[in-house]
């Protein structure tokens, strides 16, 4: 199943992608996928009989209000490599807000502050069942199911200090869908692939078998130490490859398109645009 968030003559709402269609869910019931998920998981999001052309519509993030953003840093061996980071017991965990998030097809904002804005694709998991304390025997029975974000990070700001925080909460710099795809429909993770473009060039290409830290490892750890939540979402880390290790930096510019791919989950695509508000 693929779950999308819309929003179509000024309303929003979600419901089951079917083809190049969307079988809405009833306004009767749950507000949103959040509530969706919290009153019954996936199952919950149950069509109302009405379709609707997806070109129809414009798409939201696939949750445009999670509670929290929980964000694993130098997941990758190779992105551990080109950053010099130690080897670490525990994944680095930062977090993002909601209002960072952007929908696919929409634009990624380089802010006015910087000119260091960069790529980072993803995959992200979406919690269906929360709880504290989860083992990691269990975790991947919280999943509700995946989708893809493009975690784009203002260099500089993010290297003011040792907190990830400023680099990671500029307005319109995250990109995350275009849509929630459910585990059976996914498949085993350790045959898919995470591939970056930038305007067609591969940036980054990696295994998702080449995370140091599992899934399962980073729900478990996170719920260590923070209750979760339907509708949480968790980015769990980015290949090597990122535009600030290279020689020269590769910063991403207005006019700039960045496509990531996930093996069976799809495409999600960004130009990216300057800020121009006053």
């Amino acid at each position: 199943m693929k779950i999308v968030s819309f929003e179509r003559q000024g309303r929003a709402g979600y419901g089951v992608l079917e083809g190049d269609r969307i079988a809405v869910a009833p306004a009767s019931g749950p507000a949103d996928l959040k509530a969706a998920l919290a009153s019954g998981g996936v199952a919950a999001v149950i069509p109302s009989g009405e379709s609707i052309a997806l070109s129809d519509v414009t798409l939201l993030p696939v949750l445009p209000n999670p509670g929290k953003i929980l964000c694993v840093g130098h997941n990758y061996e190779d992105h551990r490599k080109e950053t010099g980071r130690a080897k670490v017991d525990h994944p680095s965990i930062f977090t993002r807000w909601a209002d960072t998030l952007v929908a696919g097809g929409q634009p990624i904002v380089r802010p006015q502050e910087s000119t260091d804005l960069d790529y980072e694709g993803e995959l992200a998991v979406v919690i269906g069942r929360g709880g504290r304390r989860i083992s990691r025997e269990a975790a991947m029975d919280h999943v509700a199911g995946y989708t893809i974000a493009n975690d784009a990070s203002v260099r500089d700001w993010q290297w003011h200090t040792h907190q990830f925080t400023p680099g990671k909460n500029f307005p319109d710099t995250c990109a995350l869908g275009p849509w929630l795809m459910t585990p059976d429909e996914m498949g085993p993770l350790d045959r898919c692939r995470i591939t970056t473009r930038v305007n067609g060039e591969v940036v980054q290409d990696a295994g998702f078998d080449q995370m140091i830290f599992s899934i399962a490892d980073i729900i478990a750890y996170c719920s260590g130490f923070t209750t979760l939540s339907p509708g949480d979402v968790i980015l769990t880390g980015t290949p090597g490859g990122v535009g600030a290790k290279r020689t020269p930096p590769l910063w991403l510019k207005p006019g700039d398109v960045v496509e990531v791919t996930v093996t069976g989950l799809g495409v999600l695509s960004n130009p990216v645009s300057e800020d121009a508000s006053a």
